[in-house]
């Protein structure tokens, strides 16, 4: 149904904007302001699509542990994706925002952990859409009949104890997702303790991207992960458990399977000094 099996263009998208099977989500967010992307939806979106808010649908509150953006209630989201009209393992979901996929590989990764493979991610996100010269509207779309039935895969998960027990064991990777100088703990704006897990090696997660938010190639995202490829298993992280999932989706396209989520992150390891 797809241009491809991990994201489409905006082209594709606008010649498939009234297809009944695909069901089109806004994940636009800002960190520094929470109400931001859910306003920018309201005034300007993409024809046919509805918004999912990472505080408020693609997490749950903050906890003592679990990071600054824990998984979600699953029951929750699966009750909401099935209100936008989303069917189980019939509905090709397209996911964008306009933050370099930061937010809707979130949704990508979600949807692949509750056993719903068709998802995909709209390339160069809202600025591409809007580049392109489509048409965008206003106009907020009623709920929508959908019957989502989650089939969990808890094998694309890892938690704290399994990354203190795996991550320095041979074949097993390591990767921090965030911007170098955080990494090497150099800039710290967010979380209460610089620097990166023992063994953790750095692949920010823009790097899957070029400046203006399009996908780098298939052969380029192979290159990026060369020395890892062999690797049995790479568990990801970044501060929160969120832009790790652009580095999950870079190492999907490289047709790299390996690759499993820390979906505490920073912010859950540092919790517990």
């Amino acid at each position: 149904m797809a241009d491809t099996q991990f994201f489409v263009s905006p082209t594709w998208l606008f010649e498939h904007l009234n297809d009944q099977h695909i069901v089109i989500v806004d994940c636009r967010f800002s960190l520094a302001d929470p109400q931001l992307g859910k306003q920018q939806y309201q005034a300007s979106h993409i024809e046919n699509s509805y918004y999912l808010d990472l505080n408020q649908d693609l997490s749950s509150p903050v906890g003592k542990h679990g990071g600054r953006h824990p998984l979600p209630n699953l029951n929750d989201l699966a009750h909401k994706l099935s209100a936008i009209g989303v069917d189980s393992q019939k509905t090709l979901v397209v996911a964008y925002d306009d933050s370099r996929l930061a937010f809707a590989s979130r949704l990508w990764w979600l949807l692949r952990y509750l056993g719903h493979e068709q998802v995909v991610v709209l390339d160069g996100g809202f600025t591409a859409w809007q580049k392109a010269g489509y048409a965008v509207t206003d106009v907020i779309l009623p709920a929508k009949k959908g019957n989502f039935i989650p089939k969990l895969t808890p094998e694309l998960v890892v938690d704290i104890e399994t990354v203190k027990s795996r991550k320095d064991l041979p074949g097993v990777a390591l990767v921090d997702s965030r911007e170098s100088d955080r990494y090497r703990g150099e800039r710290e704006p967010i979380d209460k303790i610089a620097g990166h897990i023992p063994g953790a090696v750095n692949y920010p997660w823009q790097e899957i991207t070029n400046s203006s938010g399009y996908l780098l190639s298939p052969s380029k995202q192979r290159q990026r992960w060369e020395k890892l490829q062999k690797s049995e298993e790479i568990l990801v992280y970044c501060g929160s458990g969120v832009t790790a999932c652009v580095n999950l989706l870079s190492l999907e396209i490289a047709g790299i399977h390996t690759g499993k989520l820390y979906a505490g992150s920073w912010s859950d390891w540092i919790s517990y000094d």
